[in-house]
């Protein structure tokens, strides 16, 4: 990595780490795949070093259909990803004629990156969130909640939109699907391995044998090592896709500040989002998509699909020069519930003047 001195370092470093992780899914696939063919190997032999020989044998054969059937699994997502978005979040696209101010703000940003104009949908629920999908740069999609429409200035709005452009422009979603498909697939793998041997598909596990690893005991030593296989796998492949998710995550936060030149209005905009519990209704895969969720930035680090929002301000303020607040100043900053939160003024209106003379 290189030496990180401010933004332009800050978003070559979180790039090349996200290439790093996604690197390590193929990785993970070929070693799930080594722990089928361990399980295969146990059932025609019951000596433990000739079952390591023939599940590496069965390699050549087993990772073209392990790849095969995530090309498939691929193609599925590739073709109803955005439908399926819609669908689960409730999402409902919106024309420049129904939100003249969104659309300008949205098509300003994307103009001033030669990006095309995305298709926007807001979804009607008071959290204040978003979310950029589409597998393409050209066929990009920002979707925003009513609640953080309202609860946003109109500097914190235009830099949340730049953040999910900045996801459209670097392929986040497509990244996030082959993320997806990859620890889908390596799950799916480990359950039906583990479902096979609970049904008693493959052969029945030997009870006895010496302890050289020949005889009956070398048999259940293969199966015992492919399942231990196959759950590291699975464990590495949910934090690989975590990590995955929160870099870029601090990747697009960068590319929102280069894209307004506002790190204060980023920073100020993920203030107002602290705090906010999980958008009901909504599986855990949209989830990761958000703006910000406060289920998924809590619990074990390495588990978390978003750092959280103190992290994230904290690196606006590092590498961005986003202006460090007080303590204070940030609990004042925090929202309130909107039961309790005065009524704002709409971003996209101004307030009314004072009557016309006479």
């Amino acid at each position: 990595m290189l030496p990180t001195h401010g933004l332009r370092t800050h978003i070559w470093n979180t790039g090349l780490r996200s290439l790093l992780l996604l690197a390590g899914f193929p990785v993970l696939l070929a070693l799930v795949t080594w722990a089928v063919a361990l399980l295969l190997a146990a059932t025609g032999t019951d000596d433990f070093g000739q079952g390591l020989r023939d599940s590496v044998a069965l390699l050549p054969v087993a990772i073209p259909i392990a790849l095969l059937i995530s090309a498939i699994w691929f193609a599925i997502a590739w073709f109803s990803n955005q439908w399926i978005l819609d669908l689960l979040s409730g999402a409902r696209p919106v024309t420049r004629v129904q939100e003249p101010a969104l659309w300008a703000m949205v098509e300003e940003l994307a103009i001033s990156r030669g990006m095309r104009m995305p298709r926007l949908a807001v979804i009607e629920t008071p959290a204040r969130n978003a979310f950029a999908s589409g597998l393409k740069r050209d066929q990009g999609a920002v979707t925003v909640t009513r609640g953080l429409l309202q609860a946003l200035g109109p500097r914190e709005l235009r830099a949340v939109l730049a953040h999910e452009l900045t996801h459209i422009r670097n392929g986040d979603a497509r990244l996030g699907v082959v993320a997806a498909v990859f620890a889908g697939v390596i799950s799916m793998v480990g359950e039906l391995m583990w479902r096979g041997l609970r049904l008693g598909r493959m052969r029945r596990l030997p009870t006895g044998g010496s302890g050289n690893g020949k005889g009956r005991g070398g048999a259940a030593l293969l199966v015992v090592l492919a399942l231990a296989i196959a759950a590291l796998a699975w464990l590495l492949s949910i934090a690989l896709r975590m990590a995955l998710s929160r870099n870029r995550e601090y990747l697009a936060d960068a590319g929102a500040v280069e894209m307004t030149a506002d790190p204060d209005a980023m920073a100020s905009a993920l203030r107002k989002l602290a705090g906010q519990e999980a958008m009901e209704g909504l599986p855990s895969q949209v989830r990761a998509l958000l703006l910000h969720d406060g289920a998924n930035s809590l619990g074990p680090a390495w588990f978390a699909t978003h750092p959280p929002i103190e992290k994230r301000i904290e690196a606006l303020e590092r590498y961005a020069g986003a202006a460090v607040m007080p303590p204070e100043a940030t609990a004042a900053a925090a929202p309130h519930s909107p039961a309790s939160s005065p009524p704002d003024v709409p971003w996209r209106r101004p307030p009314p003047g004072p009557p016309a003379p006479g």
